[in-house]
């Protein structure tokens, strides 16, 4: 089986395993960001696998990772709009998901955050599932999605949420077909166990470290990197930090909120919208700090913040705490601010500027290796393992038995 081989690069389906055809199903590729690195990841580990998504529209650019795996799509990749638009297709996700036939493959594997997981499987076939998070505008998000598409009322509120309600049950459902759920964090566990009453393996999702070398000199500012929409919470940083006239802050990032944020920014605030990779490292090594006020599924911007030499001021819900080194044994490498509001964030700062000499560079960068792609592939490798051992796939065998306490069980 997979834990055969010797090293985790050699985690592949090279012969004898051939002959097991895997089918890889990804919600969407429209942008290069964390979930399309798992992608990359476990692409690497099944070179041979067929990748199905609902549309492909990935720049040119940012393809190099498919290394040459066929892509298959629905017809939602030529509908009118499609490339703009595609989000709009909502309500026939869940049918077009399992409009792709997989009936010829041996293993199932989804990475999903939406759809993917729902894809339809037969009795005999393994379906192990990455899960990024349970579906966020039919659950949690749902009133935040609401408010900031200005459909809190009226007709057209009526049916978005009916369609979300059905969304809802339908993702509910998809989880009878998966064997083994796979979490990005221990939060995101809690999560799946919450939404859909089943206990999940989790492994930290790849941060390429190798990208984001430390920097051992810092400078007087404090950074932030991030999507400029909503939920990452910018606001909270631009206001704490006009309340701190003699600490500056960098904002590395665009979206739909960059005018509004630098309207509202003081002198010591600086937004420098997108930057390409070298001038957004260069922002994060030399910074004292970086921060982060959002609630994140894992946070893989702020791993690299670590790997980067960095030390992390961050909210202390969501994936946050899994990422630092908070023992107080050890070298501490960030600190946790427990409300999400400008007055939280200033006395972070605070405690952060009177302790500055505790966090090492040094330590930051080594508590990132535990992210390294390779410690990535070898868990994965070792879930699927154990999953297609109890449906009796194993090395040079063709039997195939349905297990009878398969890995996935209700959640305590």
């Amino acid at each position: 089986m997979l834990s055969d081989l010797q090293s985790p690069d050699d985690l592949t389906w090279g012969s004898p395993r051939q002959k097991y055809r895997v089918a890889i199903i990804h919600d969407w590729l429209a942008t290069f960001t964390g979930a399309e690195r798992v992608l990359e990841q476990i692409l690497k580990l099944y070179p041979g696998a067929d990748v199905f998504c609902l549309v492909n529209h990935l720049p040119q650019a940012d393809r190099s990772f498919l290394e040459g795996h066929e892509v298959m799509t629905s017809w939602l990749q030529k509908a009118p709009l499609s490339r703009k638009h595609f989000r709009k297709y909502l309500p026939l996700m869940p049918n077009l998901i399992e409009e792709f036939d997989l009936s010829a493959y041996d293993v199932v594997i989804s990475s999903s955050w939406a759809f993917a997981k729902g894809v339809l499987v037969g009795a005999a076939q393994p379906h192990i599932s990455y899960i990024h998070t349970p579906i966020r505008y039919a659950s949690q998000l749902k009133f935040q999605y609401l408010e900031q598409s200005n459909l809190q009322s009226g007709l057209r509120s009526l049916y978005v949420r009916y369609v979300l309600h059905k969304l809802r049950s339908w993702d509910n459902g998809t989880m009878h077909s998966v064997d083994r759920p796979i979490a990005n964090s221990r939060y995101i566990a809690q999560r799946i166990c919450k939404t859909y009453r089943r206990a999940a393996d989790v492994i930290y999702p790849p941060v390429d470290i190798d990208r984001f070398p430390p920097c051992m000199e810092k400078e007087d500012y404090y950074v932030a990197v991030s999507r400029l929409v909503p939920y990452k919470r910018m606001d909270l940083l631009v206001k704490a930090f006009a309340a701190m006239p003699d600490r500056k802050l960098v904002i590395v990032g665009s979206g739909p909120d960059y005018d509004k944020l630098k309207a509202r920014a003081t002198n010591n605030v600086t937004l420098l919208g997108f930057q390409p990779h070298d001038k957004m490292l260069e922002a994060m090594q030399k910074a004292k700090a970086f921060i982060m006020p959002a609630e994140e599924d894992f946070g893989i911007v702020m791993a690299e913040a670590q790997a980067a030499g960095t030390p992390v001021l961050t909210y202390s819900r969501g994936g946050a705490p899994e990422i630092l080194q908070l023992d107080s044994n050890k070298t501490p490498t960030g600190l946790l601010f427990h409300e999400q509001s400008p007055d939280a964030i200033v006395q972070a700062v605070e405690v952060f500027e009177t302790r500055q000499a505790d966090y090492a560079p040094q330590a930051c960068h080594a508590n990132a290796k535990r992210f390294h792609p390779t410690a990535f592939r070898r868990q994965f490798a070792a879930s699927v393992d154990q999953t297609l051992s109890q449906y009796g796939l194993v090395s040079g065998g063709s039997a195939r038995t349905v297990p009878s306490g398969a890995a996935g069980t209700p959640c305590a």
